[in-house]
């Protein structure tokens, strides 16, 4: 407890130092070049416990649609399923009755089948690598933070993921290898209790992984919050945002505002395209070379 309490203490200072203080309760919308500088500088001397948020608007630079963009988003492309309303296809009841839809777009969405982590993956791992990250939480089901190197306990994955499986009667576990084989075939996987078995993805009707709420820790412990690609409308993974102390300085990397960022003193905001920010952030941290070898090392490999 003391040790996080000096941490923030310093970290509020190092803050006024180094990050530009904004007027509380008036958004700013700065993308300019002294954001940047003020957030490389304190990432690459001050930080030790970075904690990221993601959603996805990460992942659309892998070429995966998000969910409720209009004529784009993956609940609007979801027609062919013939399902009542979109949502369903992630709905535990219609499961159930009808789980063939699911199993068809999982053959789509299953990691490493047709989709790769992109720059902004790997910058993220690039965190971890020069320990500077003390949690990633994700809404994305995809995947490719693990694609990428991400360990799996520096990462919570807060609406499930297809690591592992279990049957949504019993809840015995599969192996996750097996199940991924029989969905691919285009099949459903059978327990032995002759109930269905999924990929452990959060439907609506279930409970979000034990281990998200980490994160009532984690924000207590950390001296910068990074969030990618979200737009923090989803609770309670939202709720993140916010959870962390007003002295602890706050960066948004998005293509547009979003949530309560703008109306803290020590918020920072990079509006635009994410993978243009992260190169640029890179850049100024003095990362751009090493950022850029382990993605051409990391992903020439599974080619």
């Amino acid at each position: 407890m003391v040790l996080t309490a000096l941490r923030l203490i310093t970290g509020f200072i190092d803050a006024c130092s180094v990050l530009k203080c904004r007027p509380p309760n008036i958004r700013n919308y700065s993308t300019s070049s002294e954001t940047i500088k003020a957030v490389s500088s304190y990432i690459r001397d001050k930080c030790e416990s970075i904690v990221v948020m993601a959603g996805a608007g990460l992942s659309t630079p892998s070429g995966i649609p998000d969910f409720r963009s209009p004529g784009t988003g993956l609940y609007h492309n979801l027609q062919k399923y013939n399902l009542p309303y979109p949502e369903a296809i992630f709905d535990i009841q219609y499961f159930v009755n009808n789980p063939m839809p699911f199993i068809t777009l999982a053959q789509e969405l299953y990691p490493g089948q047709k989709y790769r982590p992109n720059l902004a993956h790997y910058f993220v791992r690039l965190l971890h690598e020069k320990g500077k990250l003390l949690r990633m939480y994700t809404q994305n089901i995809d995947g490719l933070e693990r694609l990428s190197g991400i360990p799996g306990d520096k990462l919570i994955e807060a609406h499930g993921t297809f690591h592992s499986a279990s049957c949504i009667v019993c809840g015995d576990e599969h192996d996750p290898e097996i199940v991924k084989q029989t969905i691919l075939s285009g099949k459903v996987h059978l327990c032995h209790c002759k109930g269905y078995v999924k990929p452990d993805i959060v439907f609506f009707g279930e409970q979000l992984p034990a281990k998200f709420w980490l994160h009532n820790l984690d924000t207590a412990d950390t001296d910068l919050l990074i969030v990618l690609g979200t737009s923090l409308e989803v609770q309670p993974f939202a709720s993140i945002c916010d959870a962390v102390p007003r002295n602890t300085p706050r960066l948004l990397i998005n293509r547009e505002l979003v949530g309560s960022f703008g109306y803290r003193d020590f918020d920072n905001m990079l509006v635009g395209d994410i993978i243009e920010s992260i190169r640029n952030l890179a850049k100024d941290i003095g990362w751009e070379e090493e950022l850029s070898k382990l993605y051409e090392t990391c992903e020439k490999r599974s080619t």
